[in-house]
């Protein structure tokens, strides 16, 4: 199979990589009811707009992140530093996948592994520094809070991809 779009690299490489660079897909799957339920009155809302560009599902994934782990103004400054590295790794991942569909026409099979190799290492990488600046963040939570964060990053773990067979 040969692929022939650099978006289209892009694209696939991102939704196999972005949702663990910037956290659980599963964290998505996991918001939460306001706290007295939904009412009876309530009308149903309209589905929001998928985000279209890497930076608005980066934007959109720190956003409701924000919201499911109920970060306090307290916990503002740890929070700005872990959705900043999100950001910067998903710019990062961006440009590494956007250089790879620029160059994949003209690659050979061990030029092509070795750019795989090159992202896995990127990837990696940008893991270790989002786990740095979690862990901070995660230290000034409440135990509730604590709680509350372990199902929302526990709930990737079900992704069937995750999953022994």
């Amino acid at each position: 199979m040969t692929i022939k779009s650099t978006s289209y690299t892009a694209a696939l490489l991102a939704s196999l990589l972005l949702p663990a660079i910037a956290l659980p897909v599963g964290a998505f799957a996991q918001t939460q009811a306001p706290a007295g339920g939904p009412s009876a009155t309530s009308q149903p809302k309209a589905p929001a707009a998928k985000p279209t560009s890497m930076t608005e599902r980066v934007e959109q994934h720190i956003t409701d992140l924000h919201t499911q782990l109920h970060i306090t103004p307290a916990q503002q400054t740890e929070w700005d530093q872990f959705a900043q590295v999100m950001r910067e790794n998903a710019k990062d991942m961006n440009q590494a996948l956007e250089q790879r569909g620029a160059g994949f026409a003209s690659m050979n099979a061990a030029e092509n592994m070795q750019s795989w190799a090159q992202i896995a290492q990127q990837h990696a990488q940008d893991m270790q520094k989002l786990a740095t600046a979690f862990q901070a963040l995660y230290g000034s939570m409440s135990d509730d809070q604590k709680k509350n964060a372990d199902v929302v990053f526990r709930a990737h773990g079900d992704h069937p991809a995750h999953k022994k067979g």
